[in-house]
């Protein structure tokens, strides 16, 4: 890949990956792909990106699939009557950064072939694992590094969301065998002035550059 390519995923849906990925796309003046979306009565992971980090409009690349039943992607492209094609996703060529979104968590089907995670094996970037701090976040993080770890791909390190609970960061850390990033907490209220002071306070840029 010409340029840096750096893809967010998450232990499970909803775990705030979107959020972070707003922060950090922010943070390194990048460009933000989402290339599956799925549910489109609410505001996508693209509008959240653009409105929470500021990223300005030519920085966000579009879906290459836009699902609108909020399931899982397989499921709603059957629903769509579309073929989502994972085979030929390949995060677009630019000069700047990339940060990349994937739907849900690493095991989501696009289609009943293909889950998420044999994409990312494809194009051998690093992960970024967003996980919870909450009860049961040690149990999702840890498989999903072992998800990672069995197909050889590389993991920046895991970034964690929610209120401070630094014995899962160092389980995690330590049985993972991973390096913790830091820490999101829960932003109340969650504005782009907030997040970008937030991500500054609690995350080292260094580690997400070359």
């Amino acid at each position: 890949m010409s340029r840096r390519v750096l893809v967010v995923s998450g232990t499970d849906t909803g775990v705030g990956k979107t959020v972070f990925a707003a922060a950090l796309s922010s943070a390194l003046g990048a460009d933000y792909w989402k290339p599956v979306q799925s549910g489109l009565e609410e505001e996508t992971d693209s509008e959240t990106v653009l409105r929470l980090g500021e990223v300005a409009r030519e920085r966000i690349l579009p879906e290459r699939s836009l699902l609108r039943t909020p399931v899982s992607p397989h499921l709603a492209a059957e629903i769509d009557g579309v073929e989502i094609g994972p085979d030929a996703l390949f995060p677009p060529l630019g000069p700047r950064p990339l940060v990349v979104e994937g739907a849900g968590g690493l095991l989501v089907p696009l289609d009943r072939r293909t889950l998420t995670i044999d994409v990312f094996a494809r194009w051998a970037a690093p992960v970024i694992l967003c996980a919870r701090t909450a009860l049961g976040g040690i149990n999702h993080a840890l498989l999903s590094l072992e998800a990672l770890a069995a197909r050889g791909i590389p993991v920046l390190g895991v970034a964690f969301v929610g209120e401070a609970a630094p014995d899962t960061e160092r389980t995690v850390a330590e049985f993972g065998r991973v390096k913790v990033l830091g820490r999101l907490p829960f932003l109340d209220p969650l504005t782009p002035s907030v997040l970008r002071e937030a991500f500054s306070a609690n995350f080292q840029l260094r580690d997400f550059q070359p």
